[in-house]
């Protein structure tokens, strides 16, 4: 199937009020995540992925710093980088909204700025392609899965998406890696805001689903949530460390 080339968005918005005081005065994804700020993980990401146009969407105080850290992107071999500017709280999938002048009929992957991942997604962008329309969403096994939306199986396709759930119906939890065709934007605008006054992801997702239009992939190696809390934060940094590690043993 010819698709033209994917775009890449990361999500960098957000006050990071859960890693406070750490963030009083800076943006949660540009807090250190062992040698390297948080938010190089999910561009190398996609870079690793083939994708060559990214846009980073951020928000806040500190939008400027983005702009000097990352600059035009040459650190990860990129000619050009692009950038938004999301005001107030007004959730993931508005913040999705402001990518549509950029994504310009192109299929998109969206990145959480939070998060890092071993292994990439190669394997969900494949499949991806080979779909001819819809969504697909990357799964994680967890431990518990109760902080994030969980998928409800049936017959081995997801009839359902439940956001933080107190009794989960599955391990699986949907990581902040998310595909999807040209028609999202249409989506958004017709989301409503939920009990927090946001445009849910979670609720985007479900509006695939209802048109039986979302696939997943589950995620090889590991996964950090490292925006989550100190504690994820931390073990982010620690699984990094361990990991380079291990790899320079080898080298």
């Amino acid at each position: 199937m010819n698709h033209k080339p994917m775009k890449g968005i990361v999500l960098a918005g957000g006050l990071g009020t859960r890693l406070r005081p750490l963030t009083r005065i800076t943006n949660k994804h540009l807090l250190p995540v062992y040698d390297k700020p948080m938010i190089f993980y999910p561009i190398q990401t996609l870079v690793d992925a083939g994708i060559r146009d990214v846009l980073v969407v951020t928000g806040g105080n500190n939008a400027g710093d983005f702009l000097r850290l990352i600059g035009n992107g040459k650190d990860f071999g990129l000619d050009h980088m692009n950038y938004a500017y999301q005001e107030g709280e007004g959730g993931i999938a508005q913040a999705l909204g402001l990518a549509e002048p950029f994504a310009k009929g192109h299929r998109i992957i969206v990145i959480l700025g939070d998060n890092v991942i071993e292994k990439g997604i190669a394997a969900g962008i494949a499949r991806f392609n080979r779909q001819t329309e819809g969504a697909l969403v990357y799964l994680k096994k967890m431990k518990d899965p109760r902080p994030y939306g969980v998928p409800v199986f049936k017959d081995g396709r997801i009839i359902r998406i439940e956001e933080k759930p107190k009794t989960p119906r599955s391990s699986f939890a949907v990581i902040g890696v998310y595909m999807y065709d040209a028609t999202v934007f249409d989506l958004i605008r017709n989301l409503k805001p939920s009990g927090r006054g946001e445009l849910e992801v979670t609720d985007l997702n479900n509006a695939y689903l209802e048109r039986g239009q979302l696939h997943h992939q589950i995620l090889d190696g590991w996964w950090a949530d490292a925006g989550e809390s100190h504690e994820g934060l931390l073990e982010a940094n620690l699984i990094v460390a361990r990991t380079l590690r291990r790899k320079n043993a080898r080298d």
